[in-house]
């Protein structure tokens, strides 16, 4: 069995319309909502084993904050340029090459491809859109990431900062 969490990055700020998308830091919002996601999920007992993450800034700072909440050090997380705009057949081949000792694992990137992903996943559940910070969660039955583009998924749970 494993378990994947799909995490859209944390609110970014334009405060710099010079800066480069790639080099966009996250906005006091993000930089709220990002730990306090992650306690939620830590608040229910969801483990992670490993962190997978856009190098983009806004996405590492999100992955970061996780990290913290999870007593995991920075330096631990796994970074894959493939996931800046990436588009979903990016994020299986990302999946594919998880260490398969890894049951449990976060993939931190960015709209519209998380949003396009996660509608590829399971066809009975449809997402219009990732906000900022969103989780979506999944399981499949499978033993090897390998497995995982064409496993059957089952849908665990669509959380985000505004929900309730």
């Amino acid at each position: 069995m494993k378990n994947l969490f799909i995490v859209r990055h944390a609110k970014s700020s334009w405060d710099d319309i010079n800066l480069n998308d790639f080099e966009r830091p996250l906005n006091e919002r993000g930089k709220k909502d990002a730990p306090a996601m992650a306690e939620k999920m830590q608040d229910q007992k969801i483990k992670i084993d490993a962190f997978v993450s856009s190098p983009a800034k806004r996405a590492r700072k999100t992955c970061e904050a996780f990290c913290k909440v999870y007593n995991v050090p920075k330096e631990k997380i796994i970074f894959e340029d493939d996931l800046y705009n990436a588009v979903a057949k990016n994020f299986y081949d990302v999946i594919e090459k998880i260490d398969d000792e890894n049951k449990r694992v976060a993939i931190f990137s960015h709209n519209p491809g998380i949003t396009d992903f996660v509608n590829s996943l399971i066809s009975s559940v449809n997402i219009d859109n990732m906000p900022t910070c969103a989780v979506f969660a999944i399981k499949s039955d499978i033993e090897t990431w390998l497995d995982f583009r064409t496993s059957e998924k089952h849908f665990l749970f669509f959380e985000y900062p505004k929900h309730n």
